[in-house]
């Protein structure tokens, strides 16, 4: 590497960003893999139908930026275990609806006021403004790796770094 400047990992944005990202979602999966026995892709479907109520597992895939096959399999597994209920969508038979069933709704209503403390205790030592600067940054860091990537879909990369 003559004169060229060094690679630090340590101060590389995407490997910060990566570790920081796995740091806090394996801290958050404690509360709900040890309590209910889910998966960081099946919270995040239990998540987003708490949010949405009813979606197909593409808008999942797309909201929570997951490929579609681990979409499926978490649903899979999680309709078997009568966390969520699968519906025929009128509008379109090739999908399904997917909602929460009330065991999983009871699954969401218990870990979302725990996810949202945990998020909480993890902006300990922020203020309110550094808080709002910090996603301000993030969405404009978001904006400008969709432009430099756009033909990049979210959801194939994240199945990349397995």
């Amino acid at each position: 590497m003559h004169g060229a400047e060094p690679l630090t990992l340590e101060r590389f944005l995407p490997y910060r960003l990566n570790v920081l990202a796995t740091t806090v979602s394996n801290a958050l999966a404690r509360i709900y893999a040890e309590r209910f026995g889910i998966t960081i892709p099946q919270w995040r479907i239990v998540a987003t139908l708490g949010q949405f109520e009813t979606r197909t597992a593409r808008d999942i895939a797309a909201h929570a930026v997951m490929h579609k096959s681990t979409v499926s399999r978490a649903v899979a597994s999680l309709a078997g275990r009568g966390i969520v209920e699968r519906r025929p969508n009128a509008d379109d038979m090739r999908e399904e609806l997917l909602a929460l069933t009330p065991k999983g709704r009871g699954i969401y209503e218990a870990v979302a006021p725990e996810a949202l403390a945990f998020e909480r205790a993890v902006f300990t030592g922020l203020s309110p403004d550094e808080r709002e600067t910090l996603f301000g940054l993030i969405d404009r860091l978001d904006a400008r790796m969709r432009s430099l990537a756009p033909d990049l879909d979210p959801a194939d990369a994240s199945e990349v770094s397995r």
